[in-house]
């Protein structure tokens, strides 16, 4: 299966000759709020026999705006066109956000796509969406500048979920306390992590507990610690484990958090193999123990929570 056409700036863009509907934002973590924008995309471009498309940025704003502590990103590009792709979005096309950019002045962004997007029909936005100099345009300034275009503009109303409305900012705070669970309810999808399998020192599998070393360096690190996780590949069905995401303070450290999958049975996955991390449930932060012994004692216990949890003798 093939994923969505894409395309690097306007100036790339070479798509078939079919009406274009066009979900327009950052997307980062592809959340159900997200999702809505999407989907109303994809249902417009079904309705007229179009292209469902996405218009997205990178880097993020923040990079030109709070240089000094930039918006940390929730999902890599690749998983970004990985998610949307799963939706229907048949082309992505990701705009270079430079300074240049971010001085377009609000009312000319409608007919700057326009120009470069003759084919454009319909514009899906969050109702929250800001754009522009000086972040001056919204969905009202859509409607209108659409309206003078012959442009159809759809402002989606925010998804509210567990409290409050869906946003990146709430998922990247409840990744960093480790609530897995209530992140992916609003993300829409369980948090994964892609990545190769990677030689490791095979200290795990001499403490008894073999483990997979993923090669996976997010911009935004969950908290620190324990998890229970589903691995998935192209071998078998999804595989019960316990994840530890950490610095592996009692071997030794390193210099950069590194995710290792310990699987509770047998594992057709090593080195070279592409999957993905599922991760379920906090089950402890990382520690720094006396010794081997009392790190092995401790992981024994890990494992033991594990297996009730999925319910594995």
């Amino acid at each position: 299966m093939t994923g969505p056409l894409q395309f690097q700036g306007l100036e790339s863009v070479a798509l078939p000759a079919r009406p274009l509907e066009l979900a327009i934002g950052m997307f980062d973590g592809v959340h159900r709020g997200h999702r809505a924008v999407v989907a109303s995309a994809v249902a417009a471009a079904k309705a007229e026999q179009g292209l469902a498309g996405v218009l997205t940025f990178w880097p993020h704003p923040s990079i030109f705006f709070r240089a000094p502590s930039p918006t940390r990103m929730i999902m890599a590009p690749a998983d970004k066109v990985r998610a949307l792709g799963a939706l229907g979005i048949e082309a992505i096309i990701t705009v270079n956000f430079t300074e240049e950019f971010a001085r377009l002045p609000a009312e000319e962004f409608l007919p700057y796509l326009r120009r470069h997007l003759p084919q454009l029909r319909g514009v899906h936005v969050g109702d929250n969406w800001r754009f522009g100099r000086g972040r001056t345009g919204d969905s009202a300034l859509l409607v209108r500048a659409g309206a003078e275009l012959g442009l159809r503009v759809v402002s989606v109303a925010r998804v509210e979920a567990a409290g409050g409305p869906v946003s990146s900012t709430r998922i990247r705070e409840l990744l960093a306390a480790g609530e897995m669970a209530r992140a992916s309810e609003l993300l829409g999808a369980p948090y994964v992590a892609h990545g190769v399998i990677a030689p490791g020192r095979q200290l795990g599998r001499t403490l008894g507990f073999p483990t997979l070393n993923l090669e996976w360096t997010p911009d935004l690190a969950p908290r620190l610690g324990v998890y229970t996780v589903w691995l998935k590949g192209t071998k078998t069905a999804a595989l019960p484990g316990v994840a530890n995401y950490g610095l592996r303070p009692t071997v030794g450290g390193a210099s950069a958090p590194r995710l290792e999958v310990h699987v509770l049975g047998d594992c057709p996955y090593g080195p070279g193999d592409e999957v993905a991390v599922e991760w379920l449930r906090f089950l402890r932060p990382e520690m720094k123990f006396a010794g081997l012994a009392e790190l092995q004692a401790q992981v024994q216990r890990d494992l033991a929570e594990a297996r009730k949890e999925f319910s594995l003798r």
